[in-house]
């Protein structure tokens, strides 16, 4: 039986009394509060040990709000925020952020670049200068990206090799059309690059389909497990935004049948190993 750590490294908390989650308004699902008390239980029915907390909005607010929740918090361990990486001023921003209480958990930064209408967002000077910085402060970047965008992202993690990358839901892969192949061919591609690794997280809601079938999902996670390996891989439960299509077990329970070939060792690199060594998460 393992004893290894078992971490989901992507989910999300909101509280709508502190701020709006314009996003979630056409979803009546989830259009509401996800608090730390909410996702507790959860956790401890799927023996979960600890979380990376993940940003939903391009605010600094709510990264300081993260990090404060994350100093007293039970089981997450690290904080994907965000910063301006436009500004002048991004290794101000990183130092103030990790001053803060709980700030020795900002493990990474996100932008949410699959909202920008630039296809090329991410090859803009100022971005990639921005990005620079997070490595040589050591964090992480999380790239979340459709699949338009993953030429782009495959461009900047190539450019930027000292700068550690994941990518958030596989790309966001065409698995309710049922088409792969342009997708697949880069995603090869971006594996070839050993400073990025992946989250196999969100493939329920690419379903798009209340009944979806976990064969609909096997394909897409072939291809990211056969070409990044384990050690490349993580487990993300993206909640709450998978309620839009799956449970937190149903969720827990697909990710383990569709990894089921692989080894103990693989598993747990999977289910814990990659997360806390890509983040340099401290489960003390």
């Amino acid at each position: 039986m393992t004893t290894t750590p078992l971490i989901d490294a992507h989910h999300h908390l909101w509280d709508l009394s502190r701020r709006e989650q314009v996003w979630t308004k056409e979803t009546p699902a989830i259009h509401h509060s996800f608090l730390e008390g909410d996702f507790s239980p959860l956790l401890q029915e799927n023996n979960v040990d600890a979380t990376v907390l993940v940003q939903t909005m391009n605010d600094s607010v709510e990264t300081q709000e993260f990090l404060a929740w994350e100093d007293e918090s039970e089981f997450i361990r690290g904080v994907v925020g965000w910063v301006d990486l436009g500004s002048r001023d991004v290794s101000d921003e990183i130092a103030t952020l990790q001053s803060l209480p709980g700030g020795h958990r900002l493990v990474g930064v996100r932008h949410l670049v699959q909202d920008e209408l630039d296809p090329n967002w991410l090859r803009q000077p100022q971005v990639r200068a921005g990005l620079r910085h997070l490595g040589k402060a050591g964090l992480v970047y999380d790239l979340l990206v459709r699949p338009i965008q993953l030429d782009a992202a495959i461009d900047t993690v190539r450019s930027l090799p000292d700068v550690r990358f994941v990518l958030d839901h596989c790309g966001k892969p065409p698995i309710a059309s049922g088409e792969i192949d342009s997708w697949r061919d880069l995603m090869i591609e971006l594996a070839a690059l050993e400073n990025v690794a992946v989250k196999l997280s969100g493939l329920v809601t690419e379903a798009h389909q209340p009944d979806w079938q976990v064969d609909q999902l096997r394909p897409y996670a072939e291809v990211v497990l056969s070409h990044f390996g384990a050690r490349r891989v993580m487990f993300g439960s993206d909640w709450p935004v998978c309620l839009l299509a799956a449970t937190y077990r149903e969720v827990v329970d697909v990710a383990r049948t569709l990894t089921g070939e692989l080894s103990p060792s693989e598993t747990d690199l999977v289910f814990g190993g990659t997360a806390r060594n890509w983040y340099g998460l401290d489960l003390g």
